[in-house]
């Protein structure tokens, strides 16, 4: 087997080119090689529900691993911030309870003072582009495919999106694994669409084509041009699940973490509180955004175009594809004034 080459991203805050240690990758690799090739009834085996609960059960629930030096040497390896941990140590003793954990968001993930600010819904990896292609940031169905991922019977939403912005998140299993809402607004349209459980390495998404589509997602659509919301029109926040995780749990709290709730149409939320919770292990969001109606931050920008980085997507795709690591309720983008519509029409919108 050749060696693979490294994958590499941003750290937002230092500026620091990072070559990233990925999970399980050579296994993932040849899964994604020979084994999709040659053994293609093995292959869907694998990224099935029943082999992803199994793989989440082994890695993160089995008995050998639930001890206290386990727990505090995983810990070491994942980088976790005692601090800024909600439970005390002698709680967050199971790898479960590592991967789940809660962190004081409230003083270690501060929100934009600037209410016209869209905020990052998770710690995780990101990419930005868009579907116009007079855009710069013109990325079309690299890693996923616009109206397969929404749904096939939701052409509200695909022509409300269409030639709009988006960006593509990507949470590592070392990763806070709660979701936060990235705008204030209405709960509009919530839906699940099933599917399979493939990995979201950088590997294995330049080797199968467009794998978010295909993967299980939750679908959550915000109306954001209301009293108190953000005004950035209607934004859409994907949920993709990935190897290894069981579930995603929707558990929207309003203040901290608490009387958590589903959910629902008609509800509203506020920027950058818990939406969900990914059940451990790798996992994807996908935002999308109405055309002309946000910017997305400048340093974003300029480091997806970044020559010096060792990316398997631009080496995969044949172009500059740079992700930013990028932490939870910090600014990824702002609302586009110049263009902020006065009043609109939803598409049949019923709550």
């Amino acid at each position: 087997m050749r060696p693979l080459p490294p994958h590499q991203y941003i750290n937002r805050e230092s500026g620091r080119v990072v070559t990233e240690s990925l999970f399980l990758d050579r296994l993932v690799c040849r899964l994604y090689g020979t084994a999709r090739e040659k053994a293609p009834a093995l292959f869907k085996a694998l990224i099935s529900g029943r082999s992803s609960r199994l793989l989440s059960y082994l890695n993160f629930d089995c008995s050998r691993k639930q001890n206290k030096t386990a727990a505090l040497k995983l810990m070491a390896v994942m980088g976790i911030e005692l601090r800024e941990c909600v439970k005390p140590e002698h709680c967050l003793q199971s790898t479960r309870s590592l991967f789940e954990r809660q962190i004081k968001y409230w003083n270690c993930r501060p929100i934009p003072q600037d209410p016209a600010s869209v905020v990052s819904p998770a710690d995780a990896k990101m990419l930005v582009g868009s579907f116009c292609e007079t855009d710069q940031l013109f990325l079309k169905e690299k890693f996923f495919t616009y109206k397969e991922l929404l749904g096939p019977s939701k052409n509200q939403w695909r022509d409300a999106f269409k030639n709009g912005d988006f960006a593509v998140l990507r949470l590592t299993p070392e990763k806070y694994h709660y979701n936060h809402t990235p705008v204030s607004g209405r709960v509009v349209d919530f839906y699940c669409l099933e599917g399979d459980y493939h990995s979201c390495n950088p590997g294995a998404v330049i080797s199968e084509v467009t794998p978010f589509s295909k993967n299980k997602r939750v679908i959550t659509i915000f109306d954001t041009d209301i009293a108190g919301g953000t005004n950035v029109g209607l934004v859409a926040m994907v949920e993709i699940v990935a190897l290894m995780i069981g579930e995603i749990v929707q558990c929207y709290s309003s203040h901290r973490y608490d009387a958590p709730k589903p959910m629902e149409l008609g509800m509203m939320v506020d920027r950058g509180q818990p939406k969900s919770l990914y059940r451990p292990g790798s996992s994807v969001d996908v935002l999308f955004f109405q055309k002309n109606r946000v910017e997305f931050d400048k340093d974003l920008i300029e480091n997806r175009f970044r020559f010096d980085v060792v990316s398997r997507y631009s080496l995969g795709f044949g172009k500059p594809l740079v992700e930013t690591d990028v932490r939870v309720r910090s600014s990824i983008a702002r609302r586009r004034e110049a263009s902020r519509k006065k009043s609109r029409t939803l598409p049949n919108l019923k709550l």
